[in-house]
């Protein structure tokens, strides 16, 4: 087991190995396929600091949150998928969702020493987790707005790294 603080380093990523179990502590993001491109656009264009957006080190969780919790959702989803890469560039260093995710985005991973890994949609023990959330960006998108959660030992396992997947055939 790892057990990681954010914000990540470059040395955290790179003992990292497909497989292997994360106990991750600190602020994460949180956003799904409504707001992730607008999050990439606004890193396309240098207005991440503006929303006070810093996404070196960080881990991005593919969820909405909601009063009923949070959990995983599909990763592969465009919206989603075409996220990763510009924002592994960013400096994400930890895509945390569910589902295959293609040979390209595990390439893409690769190149930014980024990972992505997956946690079991067990809602219940991931809201135990969260010690605080806090908006912050397009409120507009009610649940899946952009957010910034506090979380105590969050669970997850390494699905891609290093050009490996848990998902080759």
């Amino acid at each position: 087991m790892h057990h990681l603080t954010t914000p990540l380093s470059e040395d955290d990523i790179t003992k990292l190995k497909v497989c292997d179990e994360i106990s991750l502590s600190g602020y994460i993001y949180c956003g799904r396929d409504a707001v992730l491109p607008k999050i990439v656009k606004l890193y396309s264009n240098n207005l991440l600091t503006e929303y006070n957006i810093d996404l070196k080190g960080s881990l991005i969780f593919h969820t909405a949150v909601s009063p009923a919790g949070v959990g995983p959702t599909s990763s592969n989803k465009l919206e989603i998928e075409s996220s990763i890469a510009p924002l592994s560039e960013a400096g994400v260093k930890i895509h945390l969702g569910k589902g295959k995710i293609s040979k390209e985005t595990i390439d893409a991973l690769n190149r930014y020493n980024s990972i992505f890994a997956v946690v079991p949609p067990v809602t219940a023990l991931l809201q135990s987790k969260i010690q605080d959330i806090q908006l912050v960006a397009f409120p507009e998108e009610g649940m899946e707005a952009f957010y910034r959660v506090k979380v105590q030992e969050l669970p997850m396992i390494v699905a891609a790294a290093h050009g490996k997947s848990i998902y080759e055939e």
